[in-house]
C-alpha cells in the first residue's frame, strides 16, 4: 500500500527539518490503515519498531511516500515492512530516507491477546 504525506511548516523543528516524530507517527498512522485494511474486524496495537534510523535529512515542502507491505503473520501479531521515500517533484526520482519493521498484535474487547484470521 502506498500513501503520501506532505511535510508542512508545522512538522518542521527549529532548523527546519522533519521532527522525527512526525515521521514515526505517520509510520503507525499508515500502518495501521494497511493492518486494518488486510484484517477488518480486528483491534490492533503497535508492540513495537524494529529500527529507528535517520538516513537523510527532510526539509519542509516534502513529498514523502510511506510503502506498506506485509512481511510476516504470527499466531496473534502482524508484522511490515515500512520504506519511506521522498519524491524528487522534477525527476520523479524516489530516495529512501527511513525503513523499519512494525508490528502490531490483535486484540480482543477486553484488551487480551487474539489469534488472527488468516483467511
Amino acid at each position: 500500500m502506498e500513501n503520501y504525506k506532505l511535510v508542512l511548516p508545522e512538522h518542521l523543528n527549529h532548523f527546519g527539518f522533519l521532527f522525527g516524530g512526525n515521521l514515526l507517527k505517520w509510520i503507525d498512522e499508515v500502518s495501521y490503515i494497511a493492518v486494518t485494511l488486510d484484517y477488518p474486524g480486528c483491534n490492533f496495537v503497535t508492540i513495537g519498531l524494529d529500527k529507528v534510523e535517520f538516513k537523510q535529512s527532510i526539509r519542509g515542502g516534502t513529498i514523502l511516500c510511506f510503502v506498506t507491505e506485509k512481511s510476516k503473520i504470527g499466531n496473534t501479531s502482524i508484522e511490515y515492512t515500512v520504506n519511506v521515500h521522498k519524491d524528487r517533484i522534477e525527476t520523479r526520482e524516489k530516495v529512501i530516507v527511513f525503513s523499519t519493521k512494525i508490528t502490531f498484535v490483535c486484540l480482543d474487547k477486553n484488551g487480551v491477546k487474539k489469534p488472527l484470521d488468516k483467511s
